[in-house]
């Protein structure tokens, strides 16, 4: 098993912060790793995304909606089709601070290939970092 997460604090309340990330149809406007979803957000429910890892290699998922609690928490599960070979829990978790929103994402890597996709999990960090900050920028430019 891995963890990765990231977080940073964004100057507007959980629902600005809500509102620009379930906005799907809109992703392809300013995020630079998740650059397409669709789907819908209910439990249960299968997204499709497609994300540009580092930047450069576009790769198609389709997680299983785990969690949607508006304004506080989206999760989903991803796996390769034996989910004991490779799946990661990715999670975006939003909490108020003073007036603002921290926004919290991570994943949790699970299977046994997780050892042999260090430098994808590596890059998959920062390309968090990436979203996170692309995010913040559009919700407080808004």
């Amino acid at each position: 098993m891995r963890v990765i997460h990231t977080e940073t604090e964004i100057h507007a309340a959980p629902a600005a912060v809500w509102a620009v990330l379930i906005d799907f149809a809109a992703y392809p406007e300013w995020n630079p790793f998740i650059t397409d979803a669709e789907g819908k957000l209910a439990v249960g429910e299968t997204l499709t995304l497609r994300m540009l890892l580092g930047g450069e290699k576009e790769q198609t998922f389709t997680p299983e909606v785990r969690s949607v609690r508006e304004n506080a928490e989206l999760r989903w599960l991803g796996a390769l089709r034996w989910s004991w070979l490779f799946s990661g829990e990715h999670r975006f978790a939003l909490s108020t601070v003073g007036d603002g929103t921290r926004l919290e994402q991570s994943e949790v890597f699970r299977g046994v290939l997780v050892p042999l996709l260090r430098t994808t999990i590596d890059q998959t960090e920062r390309d968090f970092r990436t979203l996170n900050a692309a995010l913040k920028e559009r919700v407080e430019s808004a």
